[in-house]
């Protein structure tokens, strides 16, 4: 049996050889400046071979870590199996980054090496310098520089709990925190995918999957490409979402699975009705969050079920919910009801268990010997977080549900302090605590506002050092805030509204008054002091592709 995300890979070659591991679509190649067309697995496994052997020549090993900014391209599996296969955990790197996050991604994760996109080359050199970290940087086609430093570890042999990956999660109260996932986390999260069956059933070696999700995260990184290694499926990912070409890129592709965020549905239905609607072969959707109210009228409207899901970075498949059988609860927010390997408790803010159909905290934990089998192995360097979200042996997502009479699990709200944004989890601290440096800032807080397509957008209600005396100066001084955050966060995370007040709601130890906050935050947009900068959020644009990218994903 794989002990390492390698060798199941390697394994799944051997046997599938010939059958194609990615499918690059041509929208994709040109957005990318790459070349279309499909990879086989033991076309891809001499690739990973040949790299390999170049990583240890140049002394990477056991121990280090390698940040992966390489978008979704199929160099992205290249080098982190490869590295993976040599003892080096990966630490995707999301291309929206900037400089304040890169500088404290490269500091806090302690990588040694970036293959990365070379425009990126001088933003990492940049960050590690302030950082103090030392950082060598490479191409995708480059030949590996000698490594920094000695591999930690070196001598020991990769395995089952060896660190994978570093994924960094947008952090409740304060920066993000990086998630350590060992190999365990994506063989079980793939072998989940595989075994789970009903309507999510896949088929060996006849899937082929269509994901325009990032593989800075773990649905497209764990779940999605996993399955269909350990299938011997072929994975097709997308550059990204482009709404306008989205089922020719599905029909093109030949895809039997597509994998989605709540947002996709809501623009897809916007969409005039076609001859052309049905897919019939779309086996099913995967995905979470889709507008209750959309959910049966997209199934009846495009011939296929979305299958909705609950799980976390932190959880893997060690607690995955999925409503992959009959009755689904359509319209319901409903996410199915958790198997004999997931245990799951819903309690009540006063602490007492939940009764049938009263909200409360979702807590789970896998069932058996090792509450933790299959779930992050820890908060990087932060141990108190780990031991906090663990409390009394449950891990506690933060997420608020239901259980009905049948036993059926309904999505709520959310507990923690998170912005939900088209998919992205976006920490009003972490946005704070940028905005705050701007000199007109004299106090600010952060909170979601409904976004009709975006699920959730950020507004920022600022405290100036001086309030601006006109309308014209308000829209200057908020405009001048976002292009503050524009320059240090990801685009998605910069405020699309700024709103300026005479004070906020507070504690009596002076601390934000989160509840206040959610409640006050929707009532702002549209009010004389608010100031709607929707506008001024546009993702970067690349060198190559960027007619593609100018209608992607919202």
């Amino acid at each position: 049996m794989s002990t390492t995300v390698h060798q199941a890979f390697r394994d799944t070659a051997a046997r599938y050889g010939a059958q194609p591991f990615l499918c690059i679509l041509e929208e994709t190649a040109q957005a990318y400046g790459i070349g279309a067309g499909e990879l086989g697995y033991a076309q891809a496994a001499d690739a990973i071979e040949t790299l390999r052997a170049a990583y240890a020549q140049a002394g990477y090993g056991h121990g280090h870590r390698a940040g992966l900014l390489l978008e979704n391209r199929p160099a992205f599996f290249l080098h982190w199996f490869a590295l993976n296969a040599l003892g080096v955990s990966v630490v995707p790197i999301n291309p929206d980054l900037r400089a304040a996050e890169l500088e404290y991604l490269a500091g806090h994760s302690e990588i040694a090496l970036a293959v990365a996109l070379p425009e990126r080359h001088g933003d990492l050199l940049a960050a590690a310098q302030r950082a103090g970290r030392e950082l060598r940087v490479m191409g995708p086609d480059d030949a590996p520089p000698p490594a920094p430093f000695a591999a930690p570890l070196a001598g020991a042999e990769p395995g089952e709990l060896t660190e994978c990956a570093l994924l960094y999660t947008s952090g409740t109260t304060g920066r993000p925190k990086g998630c350590i996932l060992p190999n365990r986390y994506f063989l079980h999260a793939g072998g989940w995918y595989a075994r789970i069956g009903g309507l999510a059933a896949l088929r060996p070696g006849q899937e082929r999957m269509l994901t325009p999700l990032p593989l800075v995260h773990m649905n497209a990184m764990a779940y999605s490409a996993m399955a269909m290694v350990l299938t011997g499926g072929c994975l097709i990912p997308l550059d990204r979402f482009h709404p306008r070409t989205w089922w020719d890129s599905v029909r093109e592709s030949r895809a039997t699975v597509l994998h989605y965020l709540g947002v996709m549905p809501a623009i897809l239905m916007k969409a005039e009705p076609s001859a052309r609607d049905l897919q019939p072969a779309i086996r099913f959707g995967f995905g979470a969050g889709v507008d209750r109210k959309l959910h049966q009228p997209f199934e009846e409207r495009f011939g296929f079920p979305l299958l909705e899901a609950w799980a976390m970075t932190e959880t893997g498949a060690g607690a995955v919910v999925i409503a992959n059988k009959e009755p689904r609860h359509i319209g319901s927010s409903c996410f199915g009801s958790e198997e004999d390997d997931v245990q799951v408790r819903i309690v009540t803010d006063a602490g007492a268990e939940a009764q049938s159909g009263e909200p409360g905290e979702l807590l789970v934990r896998h069932a058996g010997d090792d509450p933790r089998y299959g779930f992050f192995a820890g908060y990087l360097k932060d141990a108190e977080a780990t031991d906090q979200a663990w409390e009394d042996g449950w891990f506690h997502t933060g997420d608020i549900v239901r259980r009905e009479a049948d036993g059926a699990l309904r999505f709520v709200d959310r507990k923690k302090n998170v912005i939900r944004r088209s998919g992205e989890n976006i920490s009003a601290v972490e946005v704070e605590s940028v905005l705050m440096q701007h000199p007109l800032v004299k106090a600010v807080a952060v909170a979601a506002v409904p976004d009709p397509v975006r699920g959730d957008e950020v507004l920022a209600c600022v405290v100036p050092e001086r309030l601006p005396a006109t309308h014209a100066d308000l829209a200057e001084a908020a405009r001048s805030i976002v292009q503050w955050s524009l320059e240090q966060l990801a685009y998605y995370k910069a405020p699309g509204y700024v709103a300026f007040v005479d004070s906020l709601p507070l504690t009596t130890t002076n601390k934000i008054q989160r509840g206040e906050m959610k409640a006050l935050a929707p009532t702002l947009p549209g009010t004389a002091r608010c100031v709607d900068t929707c506008a001024m959020k546009k993702r970067p644009q690349a060198e190559t592709g960027a007619a593609q990218r100018q209608e992607s994903a919202p």
